[in-house]
């Protein structure tokens, strides 16, 4: 088994049952964590989150895309699937993926996420990071010129495989490749800025959930309940559970996060591997 270096921080796993029994041990504080209060944003800034499967983006980050929304960001949710793998099971399919990108449109309009997009063409469950899938990626990604990306890890993470679905990774894959180097290749799919007049953008920063090795931490204490409520809007995923159970084990998760970060007992933190592309860090 891979034990991660000593700035990592352990990243609890949404899709564990027992998940909310079993926290992750405590490791040394990441090298950094956002500090509160939170920073403003600058005028005009974006954000785009790029995942798998309707409800993912929420599981990994409502907290830190609610906070984005309360610094003054204006973010685009793009979902590559409609989830058609993950629904009831006597519900027609076209009804199912009806029924779950209006629980994801429910979600992010409960933390501030106001234009939410999903791909057509892209089947759950069988996701690759084709170039097919890249380019669509890089469209969105020229459309939107976001200060920062956040997706899913293209690493596995084997301490908890659980979070390492095949699409996830899949995902990770296909947008790391989209912000470097396909969006600011003007070479790279020449049609985008011919057709479209989609020029190349180099992208400032990626932030990576559910990665094996993350250094940076974001402090939801203050936007938890809104996390919670975000989740709930996906009934057809956590509508089972008993009353209480979902903010219990999400709870159990963001102080697991927010104690291995270093962070003051009691706060809440959702934690990412933050990587600088085109943008020095803070301080630098």
């Amino acid at each position: 088994m891979t034990t991660p270096g000593p700035s990592a921080v352990p990243t609890p796993s949404p899709t564990d049952p027992s998940a909310a029994d079993t926290p992750p041990a405590a490791r040394p504080p990441a090298p950094e964590h956002t500090q509160k209060p939170a920073p403003q944003a600058p005028q005009g800034a974006h954000a785009l989150v790029i995942v798998a499967h309707p409800d993912d983006a929420d599981f990994g980050a409502a907290g830190t895309l609610a906070t984005w929304a309360d610094e003054g960001f204006d973010t685009t949710l793009l979902v590559v699937t409609r989830g058609d793998q993950g629904g009831l099971e006597d519900e027609d399919m076209t009804a199912q993926t009806q029924r779950r990108e209006a629980e994801q449109r429910a979600a992010s309009a409960v933390v501030g996420v106001r234009d939410v997009r999903f791909l057509d063409g892209f089947r759950d469950g069988w996701l690759e990071p084709t170039f097919e899938l890249q380019k669509e990626i890089v469209r969105v990604i020229r459309e939107v010129r976001p200060a920062r990306v956040l997706t899913q890890s293209p690493e596995r993470n084997w301490d908890r495989l659980f979070s390492s679905h095949p699409d996830h990774m899949a995902v990770g894959e296909a947008t790391v490749r989209a912000c470097y180097p396909a969006a600011e290749n003007p070479h790279a799919w020449p049609e985008l800025v011919s057709e479209l007049g989609l020029a190349a953008f180099k992208v400032p920063e990626i932030w990576i959930m559910g990665h094996p090795e993350p250094n940076h931490a974001v402090d939801i204490t203050d936007t938890f309940e809104r996390k919670v409520e975000a989740l709930h809007q996906h009934v057809s995923q956590v509508g089972f559970l008993p009353a209480g159970a979902l903010e219990t084990r999400l709870r159990t998760w963001a102080e697991a996060s927010a104690r291995a970060a270093g962070l003051p007992q009691g706060r809440l933190a959702e934690v990412f591997k933050r990587v600088w592309v085109n943008a020095a860090p803070p301080g630098n």
